[in-house]
């Protein structure tokens, strides 16, 4: 038990210092429309109503705007769409970005070309510049997705802090891995059926309940420790199924600001949610081994430390909620 203690109380002081939405990079999307010319999208995180990241793409010499650049504000982020025109292309040129902002946040950059093939680049923030490469073959975008896929798990805190809260409840090995089985086969089937677009929910009121879940779990961690286990410590595979559905929607938001490309649809997802899985697997053995080396250093820290990560996780999510809630009607 004080090796789930430990490790609540060092995610919880990641968490409390965490966006509460983590997994906000730039978004740089050029589509090829033909003659040379292109459609772009780019998307940088919003700061407060009037202000956003100073980011901004710097394209290879010899690219001329064919429309100049229209801006609005939406969902948290500034959006800018215009065209331009490159005479030879843009395939093997470098595209750069520039701005106070870079080396801050994360860029993820997709070139979708005429015949659906659209290779998808992973900026970190320390990379300013990528090269517009030839045609992905499958293996490369199966292995774009996937490093997407953990990217995305292990930066959004709120998909990690509802985990912890399950591991600070769940004993035994074999009711953690039914409980990490039921979570992840919940949020596949969401994650698959609002990408294919066969299932839709608005994102705000998904990332509201999103934390609220975090909220409920929190409380019942409280429960158990003042001699009321809850629903939960019962049957905790149902719950981790029930909130997971809603977390397969988040995952699908996340993906939706990618993109998939048209002509792998079916491996580009398959491998996307490979990385979810693969991402969360290494959070939860981090974790447990964190979390057992930590318990031999401080054998008597389960008094104060279990209801420390349990408060602590309930006030962050509260807070995520409570600034969630306005984007229903932004």
């Amino acid at each position: 038990m004080t090796r789930r203690l430990c490790i609540g109380l060092l995610l919880l002081f990641i968490g409390g210092n965490a966006n509460a939405d983590i997994f906000r990079p730039a978004y740089l999307e050029v589509r090829e429309i033909g003659n040379d010319s292109y459609d772009v999208l780019w998307k940088v995180p919003a700061l407060g109503s009037d202000l956003r990241l100073s980011a901004y793409v710097v394209f290879p010499a010899g690219t001329v705007n064919i429309s100049e650049p229209r801006t609005l504000l939406s969902d948290g982020a500034w959006i800018e769409r215009w065209q331009i025109r490159r005479d030879g292309g843009l395939e093997g040129e470098t595209i750069a970005f520039a701005g106070s902002a870079s080396g801050v946040t994360d860029i993820i950059a997709r070139v979708e070309r005429l015949d659906g093939s659209s290779p998808v680049e992973a900026l970190a923030a320390d990379k300013t510049d990528f090269t517009v490469r030839p045609p992905a073959g499958q293996a490369e975008v199966a292995w774009s997705y996937l490093v997407l896929g953990v990217e995305h798990i292990l930066g959004g805190i709120d998909h990690l802090l509802f985990v912890l809260a399950l591991l600070l409840i769940v004993r035994g090995g074999k009711r953690i891995i039914a409980t990490v089985t039921a979570f992840t086969i919940a949020h596949s089937i969401t994650l698959v059926s609002a990408t294919m677009g066969w299932m839709h929910v608005p994102g705000p009121p998904v990332e509201t309940i999103i934390a609220l879940s975090i909220v409920f779990v929190a409380a019942e961690v409280i429960h158990g420790l003042r001699g009321k286990p809850g629903l939960t410590a019962r049957a905790p595979w149902l719950v981790a199924f029930s909130f997971g559905l809603l977390h397969g929607f988040g995952f699908a938001g996340a993906l939706a600001e990618v993109g998939l490309p048209q002509n792998a649809i079916p491996i580009a997802l398959l491998m996307f949610n490979v990385g979810v899985e693969i991402g969360q697997i290494l959070f939860v053995v981090a974790m447990l081994l964190l979390g057992a080396l930590l318990g031999r250093l401080i054998p008597d820290g389960r008094t104060l430390a279990l209801p420390a990560a349990a408060y602590g996780i309930g006030c962050v999510a509260a807070l995520w909620t409570i600034e969630r809630v306005p984007s229903f009607w932004s």
